[in-house]
């Protein structure tokens, strides 16, 4: 099983594809997708609410069958950090399941700076989608982490360009599933 946390704000097709093709590539059996409740590493930045986050990455996944939600890391108080995200995970579904925790290649660079990163490198392995203009040959692994990479097509897009162009009443269509960018036109998001 995979876990693919985030903020989702809003979830796009680039989200999409890297859990489709870590699915695929790593043989998993399914997919959740995390939304997180209070991210510690963005909190220079307002986050957009957790409801409206969560009803965006429910959409965004229903047509996938491998893919499915936790509300584990809203429900859950305080700050979210990964390794207790992977905690509730494992609770849901039991000790005998191996998990993978699906990130962007990029963000193997700092990892070392995560909550308790070495028990989440003994909790998990880490499935890394590499992300245009990113070269695997510049992330350091050799802190002991089990590491799959996975090259997935390339699909240029990013959260905060979808909420710039929002912003600056720009389509966002074929950028984010339709059922996504409708829920953001109809709830008003993102717009200044």
């Amino acid at each position: 099983m995979g876990i693919f946390g985030g903020t989702f704000d809003p979830p796009h097709l680039g989200h999409l594809v890297a859990a489709s093709e870590a699915a695929m590539r790593c043989e998993l059996d399914e997919v959740v997708f995390v939304p997180a409740g209070d991210p510690w590493q963005k909190n220079h930045r307002a986050i957009t609410d957790a409801a409206d986050r969560l009803a965006m990455t429910r959409l965004a996944v229903e047509p996938d069958p491998r893919f499915r939600v936790s509300t584990c890391d809203i429900d859950r108080p305080g700050h979210t950090y990964a390794i207790d995200t992977v905690a509730d995970v494992r609770a849901e579904y039991g000790s005998q399941i191996d998990l993978y925790f699906i990130i962007g290649a990029d963000s193997l660079e700092n990892l070392r700076t995560w909550h308790r990163v070495d028990e989440l490198c003994e909790a998990v392995k880490f499935i890394a989608v590499n992300r245009p203009g990113h070269s695997r040959r510049e992330v350091d692994v050799s802190f002991g982490i089990e590491v799959e990479f996975v090259d997935a097509p390339g699909v240029a897009v990013s959260s905060s360009e979808c909420r710039r162009r929002v912003a600056d009443a720009e389509p966002i269509r074929y950028l984010v599933p339709d059922s996504v960018d409708g829920y953001i036109a109809e709830h008003g998001l993102y717009r200044s």
